[in-house]
């Protein structure tokens, strides 16, 4: 599946729909090794997967290699959307260098444990690098744990990543690395590259009517709005149907594509709002950080708008490369926006992604959460299409 390319920086996909969790991983890592010195295997698995399982199959067919992943909402790649596979990217090459770190129990210390893991970027000579992050989507405050990266590495330093998730079950996501399940945990991973690496990320979704202001925030969810319970304000803004504001299903029903716009520098972040829905409370949140005194607004947008997006999203993080031709990319997408593109709306996503990467491979998965920075502290972001280009 992955193309063979020079030895100096190669990426490499495979993906295996097996039903034998140890035989869909080692079919996966062998087609994903496509060069010479291997370095890393990035490994997406479906949460119906018995990951010890796959954990076996990833060494017998790679010992000795790094390997880290996590569990998925749907697993991405060349050959499409998937669900029940294992999807592995692998990277290597003499050009390129890998570095690890993993931090447990996050919750509670989230910008700790972002600041730990940071310090695999120490371990890693080569120019060009980034830092990717795999986090238990299950956590709240993942801004915290990209905060706390920052924090560590400044402004130069590019972050990438994304929340593992279990298929909306909203019970158990998993991270594994190098033969160990990992839960309440973040792995951080330098790559650094002789070449140009790029990041991007970008969303679909405008802003409707006038900004609200947060008047009180509080574990991740949003209290009130100019005052007055934010449910409220946020359903009234959108003249969302009775039943929304009664009913946890429909209500969920109506906010997947509409999700809440944050104030940042870069420009206006999604937040979704699906997930922990509170009738009772009349409160909003995902368990992301929105600070009280903060600009939102009610957005919304649709395949098309979304579609348009995932070109946007491409044609910027390929110009970072600046004229070099890309290796190969990881694409980490929401899985709101699946639910909102629906089956055949995240075909069409892959086409677009496709269409983009010409003959180079790609691999990511569905995320309950992406990572992206260039500029400024933020960098968690929801219901967005984050993508990093290895050159």
């Amino acid at each position: 599946m992955g193309e063979k390319v020079h030895n100096r920086r190669w990426l490499g996909v495979g993906r295996s729909a097996l039903a034998d969790s140890t035989e869909a991983a080692a079919t996966a890592v062998r087609a994903a090794r496509t060069g010479p010195d291997p370095k890393l295997l990035i490994v997406f698995a479906a949460i119906t997967h018995d990951i010890d399982a796959v954990l076996a199959g990833i060494a017998r067919a790679a010992p000795g290699v790094p390997a880290i992943g996590c569990t998925t909402h749907g697993e991405i790649c060349v050959d499409g959307p998937a669900d029940g596979t294992v999807t592995v990217a692998a990277i290597g090459g003499t050009g390129v260098e890998i570095a690890t770190r993993t931090a447990e129990h996050v919750s509670g210390r989230q910008a700790e444990a972002g600041y730990e893991v940071a310090a695999c970027m120490d371990e890693v000579r080569q120019p060009h690098r980034v830092l990717m992050l795999l986090t238990d989507g299950l956590v709240r405050d993942q801004e915290s744990i990209v905060r706390g990266s920052y924090r560590a590495l400044g402004a130069g330093t590019p972050l990438f990543g994304g929340a593992a998730a279990d298929g909306w079950r909203m019970n158990g996501a998993y991270l594994f690395k190098d033969g160990r399940v990992l839960t309440d945990a973040v792995i951080g991973v330098a790559i650094a590259s002789e070449a140009p690496i790029a990041v991007g990320v970008g969303h679909g979704y405008r802003t409707v009517g006038q900004p609200m202001i947060v008047t009180r925030a509080a574990d991740g969810r949003v209290l009130t709005l100019d005052d007055r319970p934010a449910l409220d304000v946020y359903l009234e803004r959108l003249n969302a149907p009775p039943e929304a504001y009664t009913d946890a299903s429909e209500f969920t029903a109506f906010v997947l594509p509409r999700p809440l716009g944050v104030q940042r520098r870069s420009g206006v972040e999604a937040r979704n709002l699906s997930t922990e829905v509170d009738l009772e409370g009349r409160t909003i949140g995902g368990g992301g950080a929105i600070d009280p005194g903060g600009l939102t607004w009610v957005m919304t947008g649709d395949e098309q708008s979304i579609l348009e997006s995932v070109d946007a999203v491409c044609r910027d993080t390929l110009d970072r490369l600046g004229g070099n031709e890309p290796v190969g990319m990881l694409t980490f997408s929401c899985a709101a926006s699946r639910a909102v593109l629906g089956d055949d709306g995240i075909r069409r996503e892959c086409d677009r992604l496709r269409q983009w990467a010409g003959t180079k491979p790609f691999a990511g998965f569905y995320t309950y959460g992406e990572i992206a920075r260039n500029h400024g502290i933020d960098g968690f972001h929801n219901q967005t299409l984050a993508l990093l280009a290895l050159s």
